[in-house]
């Protein structure tokens, strides 16, 4: 127990400092605390919250556990169940589900196909029909972005949604069980996400996946997150931001949570309101960091030093379509497959993607390595869903995987198939190298330049410049020839010169998603794209 603590009077006690009343109703007052002189008490830093939550904490972890040594046998068990309870629906008549015996004769049944390629059956949905892709109606329709579709609207029903919320709850239970580090419960916490309003469509309620989710959070916790509901519900992102940062810098703040790029706009502010010189002096309890969607590693050193030291970090996966996978070990590599969640997963290998005959396969049969595109089939209705994203196995024992990027989003202009790791881990390492920071970076060919061999085009916004551009430039064509071989011969071959780095202005890239309406919340700007769709607004 530490030394710090909490001054209140008899009458200051409320049932959530003390948790627990009499059977007259009064509070009781907990053993941690003491009374002292003039009836004042003084609370020691093993707070109630995390104090209970330990043992359940440490159940989540071994249950946890246990599915991890039980995924194929899972995987096995959802799939059939998933089939049987949606037999009868018209998508099950559609490819006579009630048929499937086997994992084989699913495949045969079932094509994989993404949103567009499913959208009769979303509209159905939407328009509130019972029985056609999950038994009833759905409980919510999360609302987000499509690409030639316009806006998706996935289904969460009420089998579904525990996979969202409590997969979230289990990982965060779970790193409190493994590090032993559980105080971020006693304090404030914030989730930077996308507004908790909802509409009504067709009768059934509709958001944002994060704003859904935030309707989740138990009572027992909601008096710890922050922003205020009117805040979170602001959409314009720069007045909400400012919102945010009044509601939070004298606060308790213990854990942070969003995409890096909008938690760095967060921190920035912080800062320029309060004038503090680092996060760490504002909110000196703060010590732990959750994050999803995109790669940490080349925000890291911008938002450390933001920080004034390294937080603790908990990785996540989630999505629209499910709860994927998230960090169960902070010592490890990877993300754990969420395979005991209502979901089956299957994998194709991204080489073959798009092919008639293109290999289609449980996680029995993955290998490491080996870039796959992820398609799942839950309990919310999704059936050989492509969510368009790319993963890679490092571990079969327990099953943990790395985000590769899109299946959209990679260069392949002259057949390089470069795709987001690629670049993420070139870019890191030759920051390294050259003690450079980054805030932000995407990446675009030229094919037709003005002048001499076509090249790979990379937009970067520096929070620190190289001293020297042309080595930086160097060291980080170097890093991408040893991270992608046919990058490397077309190089060598002289079908493309070296990349060009285009130093782009502060902001420019919040400005631009700005323009774009996509200014905060869970957007985040693509790592490459294959033609100048991005670039050249960018330039702009």
């Amino acid at each position: 127990m530490t030394a710090e603590c909490i001054t209140k009077t008899k009458h200051d006690y409320t049932e959530a400092d003390l948790g627990v009343l009499d059977t007259n109703g009064k509070p009781v007052r907990h053993p941690n605390y003491t009374e002292l002189e003039e009836g004042k008490f003084y609370l020691y830093a093993m707070a109630v919250k995390s104090f209970l939550l330990k043992p359940i904490a440490k159940r989540v972890s071994a249950m946890i556990q246990r599915n991890a040594k039980n995924a194929v046998a899972d995987q096995h068990k959802i799939l059939h169940k998933n089939i049987q309870k949606a037999a009868a629906t018209q998508f099950g008549k559609d490819h006579q589900l009630g048929k499937v015996k086997s994992y084989v004769d699913f495949k045969s049944a079932v094509p994989v196909r993404d949103y567009e390629e499913l959208k009769k059956y979303f509209d159905q949905v939407r328009d509130g029909a019972k029985d056609v892709l999950w038994p009833g109606v759905p409980k919510y329709l999360a609302k987000t972005s499509g690409t030639t579709s316009g806006v998706k609207y996935i289904p969460l029903t009420k089998d579904s949604i525990p996979n969202h919320f409590g997969t979230a709850r289990n990982a965060l239970f779970n790193y409190y069980a493994q590090s032993g580090k559980g105080d971020w419960v006693d304090g404030k916490m914030i989730f930077l996400s996308g507004s908790p309003q909802l509409s009504k469509t067709s009768g059934i309620l509709t958001g944002r996946l994060s704003g859904i989710v935030n309707h989740m959070v138990p009572s027992w916790l909601r008096g710890n997150q922050l922003p205020s509901y009117e805040t979170n519900c602001i959409d314009d992102w720069e007045t909400k931001l400012d919102r945010i940062v009044e509601e939070t810098k004298e606060q308790d703040m213990r854990l942070i949570s969003g995409i890096p790029p909008w938690v760095q706009m967060y921190y920035e502010r912080l800062l320029e309101k309060t004038g503090a010189a680092s996060i760490s002096e504002l909110f000196p309890n703060f010590n732990m960091f959750v994050y999803g969607g995109v790669n940490f590693e080349p925000y890291r050193e911008v938002l450390e030093k933001l920080v004034g030291k390294s937080i603790p970090t908990l990785e996540t996966y989630p999505a629209s379509e499910g709860f994927i996978a998230y960090q169960d070990d902070t010592n490890e590599k990877g993300l754990l497959l969420n395979t005991n969640s209502g979901i089956f997963f299957e994998f194709i290998p991204a080489a073959e993607f798009g092919k008639v005959d293109a290999s289609r396969m449980s996680i029995k049969e993955v290998e490491l390595g080996v870039n796959y595109v992820i398609v799942l089939n839950s309990n919310a209705g999704l059936w050989g869903y492509n969510i368009g994203d790319t993963v890679e196995f490092v571990s079969l024992d327990p099953y943990k995987i790395i985000v590769t990027g899109r299946i959209k989003h990679f260069i392949s202009a002259f057949g390089e198939h470069v795709i987001g790791k690629e670049v993420e881990k070139a870019m890191v390492d030759a920051c390294a190298k050259h003690q450079v920071e980054v805030v932000e970076f995407t990446v675009a060919p030229q094919v037709n330049p003005i002048e001499g061999l076509p090249y790979h085009e990379w937009l970067i916004e520096f929070a620190k410049a190289p001293q020297d551009l042309e080595s930086f430039s160097q060291t980080l064509d170097n890093e991408m020839i040893n991270q992608n071989i046919y990058y490397r011969d077309l190089i060598k071959g002289q079908i493309l010169r070296p990349l060009k780095i285009s130093s782009l202005r502060k902001n420019a890239f919040r400005d631009y998603m700005k323009s774009q309406g996509k200014l905060g919340g869970q957007n985040k700007v693509p790592r490459l794209s294959n033609d100048r769709s991005i670039a050249d607004p960018l330039m702009k």
